[in-house]
Parts: C-alpha cells; structure tokens; sequence
C-alpha cells in the first residue's frame, strides 16, 4: 500500500466520523448553480511523508504528475502570475483580461528583498542558504502578504515553505490555511515534495520529510460520496520518482525531467464539482 493513500484513508475517515459541519452556517463558497456549498472539516491536520522512502502520490485515483509539476515551475521557477506562461487552464478561473491573477503566487516568490549578502528573491535566497549556510533555522518563504492581498485574485492556499537540514537530509515543512481535501489535497503535496526533491538535487542532500500542516482540511458535502467511494478502494504500490540527474542548477529543471515508474492507479473520479 501507497502510504499517501494510507494517510488519505486515515485522514478523510477523521474527517467523516469527527469533523466539524458548516450546515446552517453562513458560508461565503456557493456552488455553480449559487447553493451554499458546506463542508464538513477538522482543524490542524499534520502530515508527515518522507520522502527517502517513497514519492507521495495517490494510487486510489491518479494525480496528474505533469501539471503538477508544471504549475510548480510556473510559480518557483518561472515566477509568473499570469496564466498564459501556464500549461493547463486550472487559473483561468481567477485570472483577468490580460491572463493575470494579481499580486499572487508566482509575483511573491519574485519579489526581491535586500540582505547583507546581497539582493535575493525568495527561492534565490533559499538556495542561497541551502548551499552557504545550510544549518540555518531561518530558511523559509512566505507568500501571504497582507499589504498585497487587496491585489490578489485568490488569497494563497498553500502558502509558506520552511526548510531544514539535518545531517545531510533536507526536510521541509508546508503550511496551508485550507485545503479542499479531494480536489487539491494530494496535487499540494505532489508538488512541494517535487520542490523539495529539485533544491535537494541541486544543493547537494538527500530527500528527508515533508510535513504538511493544514489550518481547515475540509470535505465539501458534494464531494462525500466521491471520497466515500474512494475510500473502498484498494490501494497499489507507490510508484518510484526518477528525475533527471543531470540537472544541477534549478533553474534547467523542465517538466519531462520528472517521471514515474510502475505508477498504478484506480480510474480517476469524473465531473467533480468545484466551489467558488
């Protein structure tokens, strides 16, 4: 058994049977056609992978390994904000005339900030630190800028990264204020321990723990019988992550750089509705 299938099991069975529900509540989600859209919820869920045993992706339906990566390099690498440097059309939602999503994401992470060693921006200065002092307890990014927020199209989900070495193990630690458990849950954590692999390979560690923290894990109530189904699945191996060995410098990294091997999967859950 995947053990990111085992912490998805054990984590939406939590959800189902002691969760917090919304009903009668006043929510600001709706659905498509303007119900309410209600979730059911825990506070404070903390996931631990590690990543030197197997890659963390889902067998019970697929995650889309490609996309995630490229939304990744769209925001760590590229630093983009603007949907038109992205290969899929998951922003298009939140994006305006020009393709842009405001001051988020990918504009965080490229804003450049002035340190005594010299002028960085925020993944520039992780690897910077990783490589030159790599003990350090003040590697960390931090994309939710509340003088920025008014200029946001979508406030950051997923929005802070804090790294740590440990003997020759990098370690990471994803803070997410909320998380909608079936659509985007296991495509976060695919993608951060993809971010975690790349400064890894081209820093000079091994891969150690990813810890996934989310303030609100919640399950929207349409999308309970979908889980439900899921969880009667029975889930395959892990795949194993190969990546490129050759890359060295983070910014070579390309999409077909990562690829799974023996990747099995359940049939992939269809139509599933998404809240706005």
């Amino acid at each position: 058994m995947s053990y990111a299938d085992e912490i998805f099991i054990d984590m939406c069975s939590d959800i189902l049977q002691n969760g917090y529900s919304s009903e009668g509540q006043t929510v600001r989600a709706v659905w498509e056609d303007g119900t309410p859209a209600h979730t059911i919820k825990k506070f404070c869920v903390v996931n631990r992978y590690d990543l030197s045993k197997e890659f963390p992706i889902l067998t019970l339906r697929p995650t889309n390994l490609k996309n995630a990566v490229d939304e990744l390099l769209w925001i760590w690498q590229k630093k983009s904000n603007n949907v038109n440097d992205l290969n899929s059309h998951i922003w298009d939602a939140w994006a305006d005339e020009t393709g842009s999503i405001g001051k988020a994401y990918g504009y965080q992470i490229g804003k450049k900030s002035i340190y005594k060693e010299g002028e960085f921006d925020q993944i520039d200065r992780v690897i910077y630190d990783l490589k030159n002092n790599p003990y350090s307890r003040r590697i960390m990014t931090n994309i939710y800028v509340h003088n920025d927020l008014h200029e946001m199209n979508l406030y950051p989900c997923a929005y802070s990264m804090t790294f740590n070495v440990t003997g020759n193990k990098l370690n990471a630690i994803l803070n997410q204020r909320s998380n909608d458990i079936l659509v985007a849950n296991n495509w976060n954590v695919v993608q951060y321990a993809i971010l975690v692999h790349m400064l890894a390979q081209v820093c000079g560690f091994e891969v150690g723990e990813l810890v996934h923290v989310i303030a609100d894990a919640h399950i929207y109530d349409r999308h309970i019988p979908m889980i439900k189904e899921m969880l009667q699945r029975k889930p395959f191996k892990a795949p194993k992550l190969v990546i490129n060995p050759d890359v060295k410098d983070f910014y070579d990294f390309k999409v077909e750089d990562f690829v799974l091997e023996g990747y099995e999967t359940h049939e992939q859950i269809k139509k599933i509705p998404v809240a706005e």
